[in-house]
């Protein structure tokens, strides 16, 4: 097989394990929606390995997936289960691709927390009200109690998890993929394509806080 052929073979594989870390892990935190699996530490190691735009499109289909099968929110929880996917996948991974080294890593994988939990909190501030079916004023209520400390407790856990798997991951696909053996730098269209997107989710994020703000 051709590298193409490979690459897509192993980000598939990604996305498999993905949405079966969500079928076989749901661990309810706080409130009963609020559930953590691992998926988000296979989806960013499978960033790690192929870039921030391959974070974003494993993190698009797994939240896909999940929505047509175990999931019971509907496109909303697909959109809320995308975003915070993405926005700590992509952030580590772009850390670590621009400062390849452990100290890289751990800046990344706090910089990533840090971005998924505002960014979270922002979109459960807009979110929220319509799949629970409360008030905002409600809302806003739980978000010191549940949905900080959970995005918190969501993000270090997987940061332990990536620490761990991280490397033995990539050196057992490097016995089977040859084309993993030396790190590929991103083509120019492929970091101007996610940046981009990044902005666009960026603006999307902003225009939809305002929205939800003006309407209080």
């Amino acid at each position: 097989m051709n590298f193409r052929t490979h690459k897509i073979t192993v980000i598939s594989m990604f996305c498999a394990l993905s949405l079966l870390a969500v079928i076989c892990i749901r661990i309810p935190i706080f409130l009963p929606f609020l559930t953590y699996s691992p998926k988000d530490a296979l989806i960013t190691i499978g960033g790690l390995i192929f870039g921030p735009l391959t974070a974003l499109i494993i993190s698009l289909i797994t939240a896909f997936l999940e929505m047509i099968t175990v999931s019971d929110t509907g496109i909303l929880g697909c959109i809320m289960n995308f975003l915070a996917s993405s926005a700590f996948a992509c952030i580590v991974t772009y850390t670590y691709r621009r400062y390849h080294t452990k100290r890289g890593a751990v800046v990344g994988l706090v910089f990533g927390t840090v971005v998924m939990t505002a960014f979270m909190l922002l979109w459960n501030f807009c979110l929220a009200p319509i799949y629970m079916g409360c008030s905002r004023e409600a809302v806003v209520k739980l978000m010191l109690p549940a949905f900080l400390p959970f995005n918190i407790i969501k993000g270090v856990v997987n940061s332990v998890l990536i620490m761990v798997l991280y490397k033995p991951v990539i050196m057992t696909l490097r016995k089977r993929y040859t084309f993993l053996q030396q790190p590929t730098a991103p083509s120019p269209i492929t970091e101007r394509i996610t940046y981009l997107l990044l902005i666009l989710i960026l603006l999307i994020t902003g225009i939809t806080y305002f929205i939800a703000r003006h309407h209080m």
